[in-house]
């Protein structure tokens, strides 16, 4: 601990068991030994004392018992002190100093003055810690701030409470700068004050705090199930369970400081605006102990940040309604007031991982038109950037989040949402149109979503969304970048070498009887999640869409058929599906949602397939377009001969194995071949056939069956001499 402010902790200690000391003096000097004393309307005698060592104190007589305690823990006076690196002789002074602070207040409901007098509240009574002390636990409440001294000005006091009310955070306040309270300054402003609106003003003196500290003892003994005594499970019960810190203002003076030493006991941080010395490695608290000169403007988010304060967000603030009854939702053209990416519009979704001090929790930016600037019908591009910053965060995880918001916007009444990564379709009705819905209240629902499911690694969550044309075309490439190397992860795991397969069931609201099983060398339909992320995704959420399965006894080897797959994909398809494949297309194909990035299909005639990307809007030499292959396949259905899947999964070496892989390729949308053109000739040499690439058509080169198959004929293409498919 820094040796300025131990000495300074250890000073106000020894100040303030001397107050508590005369204040004690004084008051049984008028009341005597015998006179009952506590805080009205309570049944914990003087909760820290109790709630740490056990001893009730009911008389001023007892409190002598508990100051000499107090002298106890005090270390060597400062003059005579020999620093230590470690919190000990700190800690104990801040527990001496609550001891006399708590006598301090409760001799002024003896002998004055009152601790209730004008907007100052004193303690809270027992009927206040029922009402508003499950709240801590149950979550409506995830901390409280204890505030001491005073903001710069009134309006940077109000714009700081405003912060923590919008969190749901109490605020205690207790302690003046230059005489002047947080808590007058809200009142100067015109801020209603008290336990209804959750700004707690319950002293003016710094001794005040230990109201604060008070209630969340009594808390750890109402609700935890904490033995009075129990000094271990109290503060470890608050650190664990109730996520509350110091904001101190102005100059941190030796009361303050001890004060200070007291509430890190708890495992409450405290984060100063003004240049104290810093305690930043990790121990008695989650993360840093002490933390100074941060700017009013990030001092709550900071503040959640270092107390590891995990906020949830009980509405959603959007004018229509959320919630799970909206997933499978369906905005006809009729009733579309207009739509972002769809064919022949960028419309992409990319979540990035950030450092804490990079984004601001709760940022939500529009670039570019919103829906009110958008022609009725009309079909227009995005880009949703998604920034995400947490201590537990990984990369990892990033796909895992970003495949989140499917769901996420789904939920929404009157929006649909369909695709991932840079084939995202987003519909708006005009019934909520009408009801003032627009792309902020996109990223209102990510933030509230992303916080509320995913608490446990995500700390804060900043939105941009782009809707100029320029910038979308700009971030496109970065964000395919991304996808790449997220992609690039897996290479080299095998199918063979793993037992367990995942699960993804994400889609089930559109296509209730889909089930997507995903194994090393095959990403999921939608190409947004690998092996690999499913495994992340599930050490995440274990009871999430991503779930492990065991592939059980071998069925078939060569067509990828196991006991175990077949008996999870039968559950979990309303047993409307018995049985799946992995490396066949012709016998009992996996089945198709409507995210899958392509469509493949037999063309019996060149005796190949041909695959149709979800971003071609030609016409293709099978007679129908994406649109209407998607409308033949989808929905969870099972069909032989056709299946949706991912665009790379054609580079793998599990692409239809048992019908020869990717030489039955005879046609493939021309974005595929240039997305993935070296993976793509990878594969072919692989197969043995290095210009295979050539000799696959496109929508260059055919657009019909009369067109497609001169040309194979012409390349000397390998489908037209393998085995017939029929």
């Amino acid at each position: 601990m820094s040796k300025i402010i131990c000495t300074s902790a250890i000073d106000g200690a020894v100040e303030w068991v001397a107050q508590a000391d005369a204040k004690l003096s004084e008051a049984i000097a008028k009341k005597g030994e015998n006179c009952k004393t506590g805080f009205p309307d309570t049944a914990y005698y003087l909760p820290i004392i109790y709630s740490l060592t056990g001893e009730k104190v009911e008389t001023l007589g007892d409190m002598r018992k508990i100051l000499n305690r107090a002298k106890l823990l005090l270390p060597q006076r400062p003059s005579e002190h020999i620093w230590l690196p470690y919190l000990g002789n700190a800690l104990d002074a801040g527990i001496a100093s609550l001891f006399a602070c708590e006598i301090i207040e409760a001799c002024k409901y003896c002998i004055g003055p009152n601790p209730i007098d004008g907007i100052w509240l004193g303690a809270a009574n027992d009927i206040i810690l029922r009402e508003r002390g499950v709240e801590f636990v149950d979550g409506t409440a995830p901390g409280f701030a204890a505030i001491t001294g005073a903001a710069p000005s009134k309006d940077i006091a109000v714009k700081i409470a405003r912060q923590l009310q919008e969190k749901n955070l109490y605020v205690f306040m207790g302690g003046c700068t230059n005489g002047v309270q947080f808590a007058d300054q809200l009142a100067e402003a015109g801020v209603e004050l008290g336990w209804k609106t959750r700004l707690v003003p319950y002293g003016r003196d710094v001794s005040a705090l230990i109201y604060a500290l008070g209630f969340a003892n009594r808390v750890a003994l109402s609700f935890g199930g904490i033995k009075p005594g129990d000094f271990r499970g109290n503060l470890k019960y608050n650190k664990n369970r109730i996520f509350a810190f110091v904001l101190t203002f102005g100059e941190v003076t030796p009361d303050k400081y001890a004060i200070a030493a007291g509430a890190i006991n708890y495992g409450f941080p405290v984060i100063a605006d003004t240049a104290i010395p810093q305690i930043l490695p990790t121990g008695v608290c989650t993360y840093e102990h002490v933390v100074s000169s941060v700017p009013y403007e990030s001092m709550v988010e900071k503040a959640l940040e270092v107390r590891g304060c995990k906020i949830k967000v009980t509405k959603v603030p959007i004018p229509v309604a959320f919630g799970p009854a909206f997933e499978g939702e369906i905005v006809r053209r009729a009733d579309m007031q207009c739509e972002w990416g769809s064919k022949g519009n960028i419309g992409f979704e990319w979540l990035r991982m950030k450092e804490l001090n990079e984004i601001e929790d709760g940022k939500i930016t529009i670039v570019g038109p919103d829906i009110t600037d958008c022609a009725e019908g009309s079909t227009n591009t995005i880009a949703i950037i998604i920034d995400v910053a947490g201590r537990k965060m990984q990369k990892d995880f990033e796909p895992v989040l970003e495949r989140q918001t499917h769901n996420f916007i789904n939920c929404a009444e009157g929006v649909q949402h369909i695709g991932q990564r840079d084939i995202v379709w987003i519909r708006i009705s005009k019934n909520s149109f009408k009801q003032s819905f627009r792309l902020s209240h996109l990223g209102s629902i990510l933030h509230a979503s992303l916080h509320n499911d995913f608490g446990a690694i995500v700390d804060k969550v900043q939105v941009t969304i782009y809707t100029e044309k320029d910038k979308v075309d700009g971030l496109l490439p970065q964000a395919r970048e991304s996808f790449r190397e997220r992609d690039l992860r897996i290479a080299g795991l095998t199918d063979e070498a793993v037992d367990t397969y995942y699960s993804c069931t994400l889609c089930q609201s559109f296509a209730p009887n889909h089930v997507c099983v995903i194994p090393p060398e095959r990403t999921g339909l939608c190409g947004a999640y690998s092996w690999l992320d499913c495994r992340a995704a599930y050490e995440i959420n274990p009871t999430g869409p991503n779930q492990p399965i065991q592939k059980g006894g071998t069925i078939d080897a060569a067509k990828g058929e196991w006991e175990g797959i077949n008996k999870f994909v039968n559950d979990n398809s309303h047993r409307s599906v018995e049985r799946f494949t992995f490396y066949s297309l012709m016998d009992s194909p996996m089945t198709t949602c409507g995210c899958c990035e392509a469509v493949m299909i037999i063309v019996p005639e060149a005796n190949g397939v041909m695959i149709v990307s979800r971003d071609d809007l030609s016409m293709t030499p099978c007679g129908m377009t994406f649109t209407t292959l998607m409308a033949t396949v989808g929905g969870g259905q099972q069909t032989p001969g056709m299946m949706g899947h991912s665009k790379r999964w054609v580079t793998s070496p599990k692409f239809i194995p048992y019908e020869g892989g990717i030489k039955r390729v005879v046609w493939i949308s021309k974005n595929i071949k240039e997305e993935f053109a070296e993976e793509l000739k990878a594969a072919c040499e692989r197969a043995g056939v290095p210009d295979l690439i050539d000799k696959i058509a496109d929508s260059d080169s055919a657009t019909s069956l009369e067109e497609l198959l001169p040309f194979l004929e012409q390349k000397g293409h390998p489908a037209l001499t393998m085995e017939p498919l029929l």
